[in-house]
Order: C-alpha cells, then sequence, then structure tokens
C-alpha cells in the first residue's frame, strides 16, 4: 500500500481554511497514487492555541468538519488521518485523530491518551482505551498521537495485536529533534513495523515545529523524510515483502519471554 504524509501547515488557521488545505493535499496525495493521508495533530484547528479556542472548536467525531472531510475522503478516493479537538459526548473534550475511509466511512477514532505538560492537561482530557487498531486496504493500522509513541508499551501492545502500520499525527517541537531523528526509527525497528509520523512545521504561539515527518521501514531506514523546515508531501511504497523479510532477520516479537516483564505492567510510586 503506498502512503503520504504531509507535513504543514507552515502557519495555522481557522477550521475552514485547514479544510480547504487537507482538500488540495488530499487531492495531490491521490494524484501520486497514495491510498492513505496521513495529516499533523491539531490539524484542523492548529495545536499551540491555549485553552479557551480548544474547547470553542472542539467538534463532535461526527461533526460538520468530520463531514465536510469525509466529502473530501470520497472525491479524492483516498483515506485520511488527521489531528483535531474532540468534544465527547461526555462533556471533555480530547485531543483526538480520526480515520476516514476513501468512501468516507469513519474507521476509527483515537484519543490521545499521553498528555504532554501543563498546556496539554489544561486544555485536554486524556484517553482511556488502548491504542488504537483499524482495517485498511487490508492492513492493520495503529494509532496513536505525538507522546503517545514516545512510550515503547504502547508501540508494542499494537505490534503484538497484528498491526503492520502505526500512524502518528504530531506537533513535535524544539528542542525534542531526537524523537524523530531517532526514536522513531527505533520505535520501528523494535517492533518489526512501518511507522508514519507527521509533524507540523513552523511557528506557533511561541513554539517552533522542526518537521522532519517520515515513513520508516521495519529495517529502522527512512523510506521516506520532509526536511526540517516547510511544509512537505511524501510518499512511499509499504511492501509486506520488506515486512516479512525483516521480521524473519530480527525476530523480536517471536523471541519475546513474557512472563520475565511482569513487573512491566505493575503500578509504581511516583
Amino acid at each position: 500500500m503506498r502512503i503520504a504524509v504531509f507535513q504543514g501547515p507552515l502557519e495555522g488557521g481557522d477550521v475552514g481554511r485547514n479544510l480547504e488545505r487537507l482538500a488540495a493535499v488530499a487531492d495531490a496525495a491521490a494524484g501520486r497514487g497514495a491510498r492513505l493521508l496521513v495529516c499533523p495533530e491539531m490539524f484542523l484547528t492548529g495545536y499551540n492555541i491555549g485553552a479557551e479556542a480548544v474547547k470553542r472548536l472542539a467538534e463532535p467525531v461526527d461533526g460538520p468538519s468530520a463531514a465536510a472531510a469525509a466529502g473530501i475522503a470520497r472525491k479524492c478516493g483516498i483515506a485520511l488521518l488527521y489531528g483535531y479537538p474532540e468534544a465527547g459526548p461526555d462533556g471533555r473534550v480530547y485531543n483526538a485523530a480520526l480515520l476516514l475511509g476513501p468512501d468516507g466511512a469513519r474507521l476509527a477514532n483515537h484519543r490521545k491518551t499521553h498528555l504532554f505538560g501543563p498546556d496539554e492537561r489544561d486544555a485536554f482530557a486524556p484517553g482511556e482505551g488502548p491504542p488504537t487498531v483499524a482495517g485498511l486496504g487490508g492492513m492493520r493500522l495503529g494509532i496513536l498521537i505525538c507522546y503517545d509513541v514516545e512510550f515503547p508499551e504502547n508501540v508494542r501492545l499494537l505490534a503484538l495485536e497484528g498491526v503492520e502500520l502505526v500512524a502518528v499525527p504530531t506537533a513535535l517541537m524544539e528542542p525534542y529533534q531526537f524523537v524523530a531523528r531517532s526514536m522513531v526509527p527505533t520505535r520501528a525497528y523494535e517492533n518489526q513495523i512501518f511507522l508514519a509520523y507527521a509533524n507540523r512545521c513552523g511557528r506557533e504561539g511561541g513554539l517552533v515545529y522542526h518537521g522532519l515527518s517520515c515513513i520508516v521501514g521495519p529495517d529502522g531506514r527512512d523510506l521516506a523524510r520532509a526536511p526540517a523546515t516547510g511544509e512537505a508531501l511524501i510518499v512511499a511504497e509499504l511492501d509486506r515483502g520488506l515486512l516479512q523479510a525483516s521480521r524473519r532477520l530480527n525476530p523480536y516479537l517471536a523471541d519475546r519471554r513474557p512472563a520475565l516483564y511482569r513487573a512491566l505492567a505493575a503500578e509504581r510510586p511516583a
């Protein structure tokens, strides 16, 4: 399966403008043969916009923006994964990512489980479910958001669920370039999966995003990598032959000894 990752937008903006950007990028990605487009964290509204704006712009999972995005998916014939603030039926707001199929149907909605820093904790409630898994084009796909992928347990859980691709909308800022350059390839390698990492770029409310969006193979090598600055659309083919060959060479999942790791599930004091 061929997938695309969008790095951007360069500037924040209102929801309407970002939906227009989504339509243009989805059309470009479909034109390059991609069957899935992964966009960054909080793509629709901007990430560093403050708790009040997050609450004001939050929409339910089936809200008007989701309907507009579903129309884009149908028109372009491409699956979409993008970040947005979700207004939950429980009255809380979640940092979420919505996966739509190429027919516009909702396939999955992931709520970020690991919130980063006081600003996120002021704006969002944490998701409480396990990492999200969906099927797309015969491939098992897992969804995490930004900080979620920095916890190895999350990615390992997905790998044990038979996931072949983990897609990660993110808003990674300076000075955490190490995550994009080194940790993301390591997560792909140690779990023998493909990993798509879609970052923002430019400046927003005092944050500097450093780009470096990537699509990484199970051998830890970049299949495609965006630069540190500027908008970019990268595309790569996910070859199951590479996945199978890499898993034969590096049988981490088969060689696990779960009985030795039981302490990992225990609560530790702060």
